[in-house]
């Protein structure tokens, strides 16, 4: 349950691309930051390095010699700065309602009894495995291809996101999604290909060495989590399980595939299920699903939800019901005996991400609330911790930068009039969502013990997944929200032509009310830059104002857009953080372009801003620099090998220590660090990929 929420949130080719993640106090911003108002924090910088040939380790060289990664995390960086914060104030907001007499039925009663039996581990580890015991009964009266095909569709949930934060990864056969179709028109629920434990496809079939390694601790592992659960023949499980999951694995499309929209907008009517994906008993399926009266889907992975599908038909019952009990027991391993989460962390924490130790319970318990209850913490969190003041500046900066990026396409000479056009009616008519949403959700609906962990992470999955359904056939929302306000992230909904800012991004290192101008545009303005960008990236440019896919280009513009992203592409390509192991620029490239693009408008907005007049001189920094400082020191990381091979292999984000030599592609960076031909760093003019 838990793991689910933080494998969601790491990931997203259309988000700013956090690490939520908290644990040990980080080190503070320097008093002479807070002292001088500049904002940048000198004592994060080496200013031996020459900043034409190492921006990175120009702005965050003493803070990269000088912080730790936690024992409990996999990186340390800007995100984990401001989630950290943003966990403590949670913490105190729970501590709270812990002491008040709130009804069991209120959001307050909730989260108290949610937080009460999770942390309660002598009661779970006392339970054992009598809460699994109805769900392991449910698999094994499994007897024939109908019921096991009701059965994989009792345990679809809404829990994978293609569009907005491109989670694609669920332990189920099959994810669900619910929105506009890409085509548009009404909300229609999105079918997506699930079934591994690890990753994604790459962890089973890749060649290489460490790959190889994994899935011989992986194999092991699913060995000892059956046997620590008390299960016979679990080694003889184990392999039937993980011969399972390699067919499933060769039966998915690739990363790259999968986020490539145009591949993607396949919709199928219920009959297509029968005649194209023979193998499921789709009408048992659906069923099960809470799905059967439904008649039109978006099949996203039109191509694997065939082979999925054929795999039912071929692989043994008992390979199928030792899978579903496994993953059972894999995805809520952290409500389940202490043994079971142990065995859980060694294999996905340490094995896979590098982490020497588990996070504190009462962290992990905040995370847990946030899946479960996002909305109503939030409320709690915005109405104590968000100023109206810093909501209202953040909202002037947003039309600022968002006018500077209509400047920007009005002033470039290769688009044709109608595309030109088209793209500022998309940019204008963009919708933002700053801090919080118009309306929180209703959890009425869910009940909560003090003594229940496992049925209380089942029942908030299951209300979730309603909630979602709920929106099917209904006309699209397009001031949804996608992120709790508690969330140190942001992001664009394509569909929606649609902008989140969540509360809890907008603090240092991002945002500092008593910081110039300098600072705030150069860190969370270049966020607000950056996801307005997507709008307008490889993906992004496919959807028109209206949040429908369609080329509204012409041949000629996409060519020369094209052109542009391979290029940055190319440039990405070159870096190399292992020996061998490069930056994958086209699984990035989005991102790398709203990196670029998002940089170049804030840019234009804090000069704008100055109304004419030159910055002051602080610390011995000029406003340019001041800009470009915040910028990289925003994305300051740390991260263990592994979880660096990790996010290469399957991450739309590049590492954010490539993420702060964006600025290597503006003109404004060379005039203010006096950049020149020989240092590392420098690209002649043509060279500098110009996007936006």
């Amino acid at each position: 349950m838990e793991k689910k929420l933080l494998a969601a949130l790491m990931l997203g080719a259309a988000t700013v691309g956090a690490f939520p993640v908290a644990g040990q106090t980080p080190a503070p911003p320097s008093s002479a930051a807070s002292q001088t108002g500049a904002g940048v924090d000198p004592a994060m910088m080496d200013k031996t390095v020459k900043p034409g040939n190492d921006f990175n380790t120009f702005a965050n060289g003493a803070w990269l010699r000088n912080t730790p990664i936690p024992a409990d995390r996999s990186s340390i960086g800007g995100f984990y700065i401001a989630d950290h914060q943003t966990e403590e104030q949670l913490a105190e907001l729970i501590a709270a309602i812990e002491k008040s007499n709130a009804p069991a039925a209120s959001d307050e009663g909730r989260i108290r009894d949610f937080y009460k039996a999770y942390l309660d581990t002598a009661a779970i580890d006392a339970a054992g495995m009598a809460p699994l015991q109805p769900d392991q009964h449910r698999f094994a009266a499994i007897r024939d291809r109908k019921a096991l095909s009701r059965v994989l569709g009792e345990q679809i949930r809404a829990d994978v996101d293609p569009l907005n934060a491109t989670n694609f990864r669920t332990e189920n056969l099959f994810g669900i999604f619910v929105t506009q179709a890409l085509a548009g028109g009404p909300v229609l629920p999105y079918l997506l290909q699930g079934g591994l434990g690890m990753p994604e496809r790459e962890y089973y079939l890749s060649s290489d060495a460490k790959m190889a390694e994994l899935r011989g601790k992986y194999r092991a592992y699913i060995t000892q989590l059956l046997t620590d659960a008390g299960i016979a023949d679990a080694d003889a499980r184990a392999q039937r399980i993980y011969d399972l999951e390699m067919k499933i694995a060769q039966a998915h499309v690739t990363r790259a595939e999968s986020e490539d929209f145009q591949k993607s907008a396949a919709e199928w009517s219920r009959a297509d299920f029968a005649a194209k994906a023979p193998g499921i008993d789709w009408d048992a399926f659906f069923a099960g699903a809470q799905l059967g009266q439904q008649q039109r889907f978006a099949a996203y992975h039109a191509a694997a939800i065939p082979r999925l599908a054929a795999l039912v038909a071929s692989e043994p019952l008992q390979a199928w019901q030792d899978w579903l009990l496994f993953h059972q027991i894999n995805s809520n391993s952290d409500v389940l005996p202490g043994k079971l989460d142990r065995d859980h962390f060694a294999f996905f924490g340490t094995a896979l991400q590098g982490t020497a130790e588990p996070r504190p319970r009462d962290k992990r318990a905040i995370a847990a609330i946030n899946g479960a209850m996002g909305d109503a913490l939030g409320k709690l969190y915005v109405e104590r911790y968000f100023p109206a003041s810093a909501r209202a500046t953040v909202q002037a900066m947003v039309g600022n930068i968002k006018t500077a990026f209509e400047r920007r396409i009005d002033a470039i000479d290769w688009l044709a009039p109608a595309t030109k056009r088209q793209a500022i009616e998309k940019a204008r008519g963009i919708e933002v969502g700053v801090g919080y949403p118009d309306h929180w959700r209703d959890y009425s609906s869910l009940k909560v013990s003090p003594s229940a962990a496992y049925a209380n992470a089942q029942a908030a999955s299951l209300v979730d997944y309603r909630q979602q359904l709920a929106k099917i056939g209904k006309p699209l929302d397009r001031r949804e929200w996608w992120m709790n306000a508690q969330l140190v992230n942001a992001v664009n909904l394509p569909v929606q032509n649609a902008l989140n800012f969540p509360a809890a991004i907008l603090k240092r290192p991002f945002f500092d009310p008593a910081a110039d101008a300098a600072f705030n545009y150069g860190a969370v303005g270049a966020v607000i830059g950056h996801e307005i960008s997507h709008s307008f990236d490889n993906n992004g440019a496919a959807f028109d104002a209206s949040g429908k896919m369609r080329n509204w280009w012409t041949d000629a513009d996409l060519q020369r857009f094209n052109a542009a992203g391979q290029a940055l592409a190319d440039q990405y390509d070159t870096y190399e953080p292992f020996p061998g192991l490069h930056v994958n620029g086209k699984l990035t490239l989005g991102e790398n372009i709203a990196d670029v693009a998002g940089l170049a408008a804030s840019y234009d907005a804090y000069r704008t801003s100055l109304g004419g007049r030159e910055a002051p001189v602080i610390d011995g920094l000029t406003g340019d620099q001041r800009f470009f400082i915040a910028y990289a020191q925003s994305w300051a990381t740390k991260m263990r090998d592994e979880a660096l091979r990790a996010r290469i292999a399957t991450d739309g984000h590049a590492p954010g220590m490539y993420r702060a030599q964006t600025v290597r592609n503006l003109d404004a960076w060379y005039r203010a660090f006096d950049v020149k031909p020989g240092d590392k760093l420098y690209l002649p003019p043509e060279k500098r990929v110009r996007i936006w």
